[in-house]
């Protein structure tokens, strides 16, 4: 099923107030088995899980592996599988490619240059990502506006114009940080003990680390680099 952006548009000032539970169902009541939640298992996204399994037990999920994750990540995953009994797609990327890059460039390129970090987050997030999506008719992310500057403008409910206009669904972008850990606690949702270390936003293990007093949430991803450029391509928003 393809809805055009007239139609995702309106469906969004549609869902605009409404709860995520809501915007989730409808989602999989429109979508459904062509749809699934892209989870890195952060807070955000353990919480859609939860909702997820309470709507339908048979929702699916997939994570990308980029071999470069935490131990603890790897944890709450197997948590996760085990408390919610579901299957979780996992998605590698290409050996030879990632090979060639190290080869060519060593271990820890993405700390030389803002262009060599956006090719190891190409090839170990973007292709693998492009895979996953490719047999969807829509996807759900975790993603929240106060997360970062470069994404104060996401909307609910969009097309996602980077992967074949499919419809990409947004359910908690209105929510707070607080929101997210209270529906945490009140549901007993596993969640990445690294949070209890200072760690707001968890990707690959060379690339986080816990933020500082007074920082943003997404400051100890790639803290070398400018705000401005703290997206590794696969939620780069296009403003209309």
């Amino acid at each position: 099923m393809k809805l055009t952006k007239k139609e995702t548009n309106k469906l969004a000032e549609k869902f605009e107030n409404k709860k995520p539970q809501e915007v989730l169902k409808w989602a999989l009541d429109t979508f459904h088995p062509k749809i699934s939640l892209a989870s890195s298992f952060g807070a955000e996204d353990n919480v859609l899980i939860d909702m997820l399994s309470k709507i339908n037990p048979k929702f699916r999920v997939f994570t990308l592996d980029t071999g470069r994750l935490n131990q603890e990540t790897y944890d709450v995953i197997d948590k996760i599988r085990t408390k919610y009994n579901t299957q979780i797609e996992i998605y590698f990327p290409n050996t030879e490619r990632v090979e060639k890059m190290v080869f060519q460039h060593g271990m820890n390129l993405f700390y030389d240059s803002v262009d060599y970090r956006r090719l190891c987050c190409g090839i170990r997030k973007v292709e693998p990502l492009t895979r996953a999506l490719s047999g969807l008719d829509a996807w759900i992310t975790g993603l929240r506006r106060a997360q970062s500057v470069t994404r104060t403008d996401l909307k609910k409910i969009e097309i996602d114009e980077s992967h074949g206009n499919i419809v990409k669904v947004n359910p908690i972008a209105d929510w707070s940080k607080e929101q997210v850990w209270d529906y945490i606690k009140k549901n007993d949702v596993p969640y990445n003990v690294l949070h209890d270390k200072g760690y707001a936003s968890i990707g690959c293990e060379p690339c986080t680390r816990p933020i500082k007093p007074g920082e943003g949430i997404r400051a100890g991803r790639w803290w070398w680099e400018s705000p401005e450029t703290k997206e590794c391509g696969l939620h780069v928003h296009e403003k209309e």
